[in-house]
């Protein structure tokens, strides 16, 4: 008696998944600092983020047409925050990936270190309304209360110059 043998079965050549488009973003922004009042409070925001968590982080957003980075910096900080203020000194860039949409995005966020010369805590000329809270850290504490590690390193270079420089 036979038995029939089994056949392997037929292989598939392996097709990798085909990757996702990537975009890439810049964005500036940075830490926003009253130098006049003792502890140096710094003006961070509260967002919701994409999971519908909270997280306090630094101001920031996308430059408008011909602007430089210097100059989206101190838009954005004034409109999410109420607080205007001057450029002392850059703090660096930081760069991360996130996947949205069915795309990859490739962020360098541009942060810059500026002294508060006017204005007032409020989110009511943030146009695109993605601050639901401002609130201000003394320096010392900003690390305690921001959301994300590449920000807490932005604001230990920005409170060693503080200490340093000024």
């Amino acid at each position: 008696m036979t038995f029939p043998v089994p056949r392997a079965p037929k292989k598939r050549a392996f097709t990798p998944p085909s990757p996702l488009p990537t975009v890439e973003e810049v964005s500036a922004g940075g830490i926003v600092v009253d130098l006049e009042t003792p502890g140096h409070p710094v003006a961070i925001i509260a967002r919701i983020n994409r999971g519908g968590r909270l997280e306090w982080c630094l101001p920031k957003g996308h430059p408008e047409g011909e602007e430089s980075n210097e100059e989206a910096a101190c838009r954005e900080i004034e409109e999410e925050t109420g607080i205007a203020g001057r450029i002392l000194a850059p703090l660096g860039s930081i760069d991360y990936w996130f996947t949205v949409s069915g795309h990859r995005v490739h962020k360098t966020v541009h942060h810059f270190l500026l002294k508060a010369t006017g204005g007032y805590l409020t989110t009511e000329k943030d146009p695109d309304h993605e601050a639901i809270d401002v609130a201000w850290s003394d320096i010392d504490d900003l690390g305690r209360k921001l959301s994300f590690p590449n920000e807490r390193r932005i604001a230990d270079i920005a409170r060693e110059y503080i200490i340093h420089q000024i």
